[in-house]
């Protein structure tokens, strides 16, 4: 079962992919988590990401794909996956979809994580991070006992500027711009699936379940 998921940032996609991984028993790949490890491991094509992660340069879609793709030949992939985080473009989209196809394999599933940008904006917003111990809440649905106070060690609440309502909605319109293209690239392949993810997590999971289990 091979999958990819899609959605804003905040949406929970990485959520679920780490649910769907636990449940279906595929491993939750990301390219993060790809980079770090082939960096740590000192592989040919980590030492290449490095060069510019180093400089500060995000890695070229060219050697990303190198990378996902060497990490589908694991054994623990033999099942399949939930790719996460990539593709994040129509141009990495095709390039994967010829890829896989080269490799005589194609794609499952693209899952939609949708949630309206207002609520994403609401979710986001209500973030809280203390800056001493890092201990994270949200006012609506896990608050600290006492109104901007930690409640682990005192210290002082503040909201991330990334979970600023102004930075969440710049993020939400490169998203929009860059990646919501894709929604109708694999609904042109037949393989997208869309789930409400304003539902809570328990039941956007349902969902997905019911989806693959069909």
């Amino acid at each position: 079962m091979k999958i990819v998921m899609l959605g804003a940032p905040g949406a929970g996609k990485g959520t679920q992919a780490k649910m769907i991984a636990a449940e279906f028993g595929i491993p939750h790949i990301s390219t993060g988590d790809i980079f770090r490890a082939n960096i740590k491991e000192g592989t040919e094509l980590g030492k290449k990401a490095s060069e510019y992660m180093e400089r500060g340069l995000l890695v070229p879609d060219e050697l990303t794909l190198q990378l996902i793709m060497d990490r589908f030949t694991k054994d623990d992939c033999a099942n399949g996956y939930v790719l996460d985080g990539f593709p994040r473009t129509i141009a990495q989209a095709e390039a994967l979809t010829e890829s896989l196809k080269k490799a005589g394999e194609a794609l499952d599933y693209a899952i939609d994580v949708d949630v309206p940008d207002s609520a994403i904006v609401k979710r986001m917003g209500g973030r809280r991070a203390c800056l001493s111990c890092g201990g994270t809440y949200h006012v609506t649905f896990n608050p600290p006992k006492k109104e901007g106070i930690c409640d682990l060690c005192g210290g002082k609440l503040s909201i991330r500027k990334d979970d600023e309502p102004e930075t969440v909605q710049k993020r939400l319109d490169v998203y929009h711009a860059q990646t919501q293209p894709l929604i109708d690239y694999y609904s042109e392949q037949g393989i997208l699936r869309t789930v409400d993810g304003t539902q809570d997590v328990g039941e956007v999971f349902q969902s997905i379940q019911e989806i693959l289990n069909a």
